[in-house]
């Protein structure tokens, strides 16, 4: 029963966490709506470029791989 309790704390935590983050972004949009615009893209934007970085710079793990048992 611990198990079904904490998970749903847990769930809870995570909905608080979302409707607090969604109540933050709607108040600073509604109270500076240029510079909340742009903060919002730059950092879409910045993640964008991490995620084109890293998928660049991910090496491949079949070169790895030995095709024969070593003797």
């Amino acid at each position: 029963m611990t198990d079904s309790s904490q998970a749903r704390t847990n769930i809870a935590a995570l909905l608080a966490i979302l409707a607090l983050s969604a109540a933050t972004m709607v108040w600073l949009f509604w109270r500076f709506p240029m510079i909340t615009t742009l903060a919002t893209v730059a950092i879409l934007l910045g993640l964008g470029v991490c995620a084109r970085v890293a998928r660049l710079t991910d090496s491949d793990m079949t070169d790895l791989k030995q095709t024969e048992p070593g003797v």
